[in-house]
């Protein structure tokens, strides 16, 4: 038996219909005739298509089955789900990816940034020439660009600095489109020597900040201007408070 689940975000999941052998059975509430179940057992798999998509779709969908995972026990087993986006804007490729790098003591880290994509789901993972690499790598959450249907992603990844010579892969798949960026190539960037990027390097969840503080310069000293303008005037009406009380 196959069941599929809907998540709508900051809910929990429901059961959407279930299959089993050739019947297709939908919980009340949804139409039943806008939700077709193939199931193919030899090939183990079970595809469900929506008709006429509505906004009310966007959601999380998940397969699930019960696993007979100890005699007389059955367990039961989701899948990695798929994020259905209903907009009506159209998906755009990232307009920008790069690779930066930063050598620190016998460490090399690579951070890749990918750069104003829609919709905001992507897939991003760490290969060498031979397999995936998983250790010491870590893929950060998208964020918003100043657009707010624009979105971008750092993923980052340390290595010992005697692999400096050796071949590492950023590889990107958002939509239809594939990328597979090398990390030895004259376009990667080294990050600059600030004593924040340094900080923000050896800490793994604040590269992002020092990210951000060097690819968009200007935003920081913006930031810096307003900060100075509010430490005076807290700075002068902290002497008026005083000068009154002294009166």
């Amino acid at each position: 038996v196959i069941h599929w689940y809907k998540q709508k975000e900051g809910e929990a999941p429901e059961r959407l219909l279930f299959v089993s052998g050739d019947q297709v059975i939908v919980e009340s509430g949804f139409q039943a005739n806008r939700y077709l179940v193939e199931r193919n057992s030899a090939q183990k798999r079970c595809v469900l298509t929506i008709k006429d998509v509505i906004p009310d779709d966007a959601a999380t969908y998940y397969c699930a089955y019960w696993d007979p995972h100890l005699i007389g026990y059955y367990n039961k087993m989701f899948g990695s789900g798929t994020k259905l986006i209903v907009s009506e804007k159209g998906s755009s490729p990232p307009a920008n990816s790069e690779i930066l790098q930063k050598k620190h003591e016998n460490q090399i880290m690579y951070v890749c940034l990918i750069e104003k994509f829609y919709p905001d789901i992507i897939r991003v993972m760490w290969t060498d020439d031979e397999k995936e690499v998983t250790d010491n790598a870590v893929k950060g959450d998208t964020w918003q660009s100043t657009k707010e249907d624009e979105y971008s992603i750092a993923s980052w990844l340390t290595v010992p600095a005697e692999n400096e010579d050796k071949n590492y892969y950023c590889k990107y798949e958002h939509e239809g489109e594939k990328v597979s960026l090398p990390t030895q190539v004259h376009s990667v960037k080294t990050a600059p020597q600030e004593k924040d990027c340094r900080t923000a390097f050896n800490r793994g969840n604040l590269i992002l900040f020092c990210l951000i503080f060097v690819t968009d310069q200007l935003m920081h000293r913006t930031a810096y201007l307003v900060y100075i303008i509010l430490l005076l005037k807290s700075s002068m009406y902290y002497l008026i408070i005083l000068f009154f009380n002294y009166k």
